[in-house]
């Protein structure tokens, strides 16, 4: 079998009986945190890794996106520092080389702490490099078999291309590949309003950049209608244009750069700008892994069909992480992974539970979730009660002089248990996880509304939006709640 050559890397000595008591394939956050939790139980691992070690998150997907958003806020926050009076500043991007060298700075630090340091310190982990699939008996690595009790499976995935006419003769960026330009372009479309979508249109915006972000539905589709349209309009205060097209017609090359051609409510546009930026979605890595001949079997959405215990149609064979076509963040992959080394070692005692699972939209505002939304509670029969609560009524919002944002929750109307939180606001991903704690331990929306919150900050909007349910909060004065 062939190993990686780096010190940090290299395998540690097969075990004496040549038999690994769990396989794990992939080598980015999903299959390091089930090596890891195998180990620590005394497991011998066999962890295989293709490609650049750490996978999508730290390498191109959330560490790098976030450091450039934080970078491209700088120098928004900078330009409309004027709301203060008295206050002037101007800020705009000199060199997006350099800043590009400080992403990969940061990248190739985090990658070496993070999953490359980490190996010498776990005995029972063999890492390997090499393209690997399911065999009798344990997996086949380069065409080497390696024995193995179970398997887990989490390579991850990748970015996902729509079938618009054209598309494969047309020159496209993707969120890894934009990451790379040597130059930023004039213009840009990009393809997709979900979060990927949305976080790099304002980024790529406020870096100088004239953005059209282009979907079939609406901004952060999977959130409450009353966000989304929130954020299309600061969008597009912001210079942003905001397209809702009802078919893709077809993408090709053009003199500017590209054309892609739309139907807009029955009427043929085209769209031109010098780059176009696909961000429609991720797609489960299952190509080469020799699913189908092992009896594993697929969702229609291309992932893995496991169950609560992460287990896949196939007996001792797990799944974890983007593979899955589920709850695609970094933090779900570990901790299913986490789960799925746990059941693999120890009988299948541990379920997955997303019940109380946060997202975050790094965009500015901030979209931060947790639980139903009001569209979710309906669909399953629940007599869901919401409250709606604009940040012009949180005393943070005021003080900040940006009163951008809204925050919704949804309760059973049986019981006022909070089931759902949808936060839009500048600081909203410091603030969910309260709601998130909150759904976890049942509480009631009464409960939330007589927690004592600290004044003047974001998170005190969720005790007001839940007073909300009964009362009018604009008629209290400063924290008499």
């Amino acid at each position: 079998m062939s190993t990686q050559t780096d010190d940090c890397c290299a395998p540690t000595d097969t075990p004496q009986n040549g038999q690994y008591d769990l396989a794990v394939i992939g080598a980015g956050s999903a299959g390091f945190s089930a090596a890891i939790t195998a180990a620590e139980q005394g497991a011998q691992v066999a962890l295989i890794g293709h490609g650049t070690i750490g996978g999508t998150c730290v390498n191109v997907g959330c560490v790098p996106s976030k450091a450039l958003i934080r970078a491209a806020e700088s120098v928004h926050h900078a330009n409309s520092a004027a709301r203060f009076t008295g206050v002037e500043a101007v800020a705009h991007l000199t060199d997006w080389n350099a800043l590009r060298a400080q992403k990969d700075e940061l990248v190739t630090s985090l990658r070496q702490a993070k999953y490359m340091d980490l190996l010498p310190a776990y005995n029972g982990v063999d890492y390997m490099e090499g393209k690997a699939q399911l065999g009798n008996g344990g997996i086949i690595v380069d065409g080497n078999h390696i024995n193995a009790g179970k398997v887990i499976i989490a390579t991850g995935s990748h970015e996902f291309v729509p079938a618009i006419p054209g598309i494969e003769d047309t020159p496209y960026l993707t969120s890894t590949t934009a990451f790379e330009m040597e130059s930023l372009p004039g213009s840009m479309i990009v393809i997709g309003g979900g979060y990927i979508g949305c976080e790099l249109a304002q980024m790529f915006s406020r870096l100088g950049v004239k953005v059209t972000i282009v979907f079939r539905s609406r901004l952060v589709p999977e959130g409450e209608p009353e966000i989304s349209q929130a954020l299309a309009g600061y969008f597009e205060d912001e210079g942003i244009t905001v397209q809702r097209v009802g078919v893709y017609d077809g993408i090709h090359t053009s003199d500017d750069g590209t054309a892609l051609s739309v139907t807009v409510d029955g009427t043929a546009k085209t769209l031109k700008a010098q780059q176009v930026l696909l961000t429609a979605g991720r797609q489960a890595n299952t190509n080469g892994l020799g699913l189908e001949n092992a009896g594993v079997a697929l969702l229609p959405n291309g992932g893995i069909n496991i169950d609560d215990r992460m287990r896949t149609t196939k007996a001792g064979v797990y799944a974890a992480g983007d593979v899955t076509g589920r709850d695609q963040f970094v933090y779900m992959a570990a901790y299913g992974a986490k789960i799925a080394a746990s059941n693999a070692m120890n009988g299948d005692a541990r379920s997955y539970d997303n019940l109380a699972m946060p997202t975050v939209v790094f965009t500015d505002p901030q979209v931060a979730s947790v639980g139903l939304t009001e569209a979710d509670a309906r669909a399953q029969g629940i007599d869901a009660k919401t409250s709606v609560l604009s940040l012009d009524n949180v005393p943070r919002a005021l003080a900040a002089r940006d009163t951008r944002g809204v925050i919704k929750l949804v309760s059973d109307a049986a019981t006022n248990k909070l089931i759902g939180a949808h936060i839009l606001a500048p600081e909203g991903a410091d603030s969910i996880q309260t709601a998130a704690i909150a759904i976890k331990q049942g509480m009631t929306y009464t409960d939330l509304g007589e927690m004592i919150f600290p004044y003047l900050t974001t998170v005190e909007g969720l005790k007001l939006a839940a007073q909300t349910f009964d009362m009018d909060v604009s008629k209290l004065s400063c924290c008499a709640g």
